[in-house]
């Protein structure tokens, strides 16, 4: 099963509305699990199922029950990334919503979309989520308004909203907001706007740049999609660890490969089994040590290890500290 990943700029810009909106920002990543220095990682993907967490979360810190829509009036602009720069240095907005629409697993895997027309105009949509939450929904729809609006130097106007979940309390907000008719429960969730804004040109059109962004978005993914295979030999590796048998012909196997695939395929990027094999061992102990009370010996049995003097070793190397000094400090802590 893929696990579906957002790109980690959406966890900041939330970060810098919740400040914004004037809720204890602090407190919602406290109890989120989720710690400020990793908002500095470039490369941070979150996984899509923990919005579920993070908006329940936020509802209950900010007592608000709508608060993907207020929230989303508090989102900064999108900037900086190369979705944006695709937008800016296409010809006019309507290339650069499709090639943003294209390139849409840059921001997230989760999140799927569709450019079309209707007897009225354009359409964007149906946009669906993996894991549909009316907070998400709503909060995604007010920063891509903020956003088109902003590429188009305040052109773009939506024409009706749909969305695909009931009306939440606050109507008014609704309107106030995205400033035209908004339904509910209709089949899915959609964007209309004019067909005219499509042809709007961009005052920062430049096709050798354009060509660069391109290329750029185009290793980005294929970044992605790297990692996508990084994650499925992990899972393969769990599935085979317990019972003493996680080789690399045997995870090759669960994954319909010959080993020698298997081999060439880590190596493209830019790692291989043996490395692999060690900090899923690693990351299990530890995570068994911190927080659970198994005994030792269980450990060594889960983590793959035939006998315990190797898994000390082998624990030793990797941590600085033994199984037992690990557990203690973690303890204490």
């Amino acid at each position: 099963m893929h696990e579906f990943t957002d790109a980690g700029v959406l966890i900041r810009l939330a970060y810098r509305a919740m400040i914004a909106q004037g809720i204890d920002a602090g407190e919602v990543l406290r109890r989120i699990g989720f710690s400020q220095s990793q908002l500095s990682n470039k490369d941070l993907r979150t996984p899509h199922s923990a919005h579920a967490r993070f908006w329940q979360v936020l509802e209950e810190v900010s007592g608000d029950p709508d608060i993907g829509l207020h929230l989303g009036r508090q989102v900064p602009v999108f900037r900086g990334q190369v979705l944006e720069y695709l937008f800016l240095s296409s010809e006019t907005f309507g290339e650069g919503l499709r090639r943003a629409v294209n390139y849409r697993r840059l921001l997230s895997d989760a999140v799927h979309a569709e450019l079309g027309e209707d007897a009225n105009g354009c359409v964007l949509g149906p946009i669906t989520f993996e894991y549909p939450i009316r907070h998400t929904t709503e909060c995604v729809f007010v920063g891509i308004l903020t956003f088109f609006r902003a590429v188009t130097e305040g052109a773009f106007r939506p024409t009706l909203i749909r969305f695909a979940h009931g009306v939440g309390q606050d109507l008014d907000s609704y309107r106030a907001i995205f400033q035209c008719p908004v339904e509910f429960n209709a089949p899915a969730n959609y964007i209309h706007f004019s067909s005219e804004v499509l042809a709007l040109p961009s005052s920062h059109a430049e096709p050798e740049l354009l060509r660069l962004h391109e290329q750029v978005a185009g290793e980005q993914v294929a970044r992605l999609e790297k990692q996508d295979f990084i994650v499925k030999v992990n899972r393969c590796i769990g599935e085979v660890l317990e019972s003493g048998e996680a080789t690399l012909e045997n995870v090759a196997a669960r994954l319909s490969l010959k080993p020698r695939s298997l081999r060439t395929r880590l190596t493209e990027t830019d790692t291989n089994f043996n490395q692999l094999l060690a900090e899923y061992r690693c990351q299990l102990a530890k995570k068994l040590l911190a927080r659970t009370d198994e005994s030792i010996d269980q450990i060594v049995y889960l983590t793959g290890f035939s006998e315990p003097s190797t898994f000390y070793r082998a624990f030793k190397r990797w941590v600085g500290l033994t199984p037992v000094e690990y557990r203690r400090q973690k303890q204490e802590g």
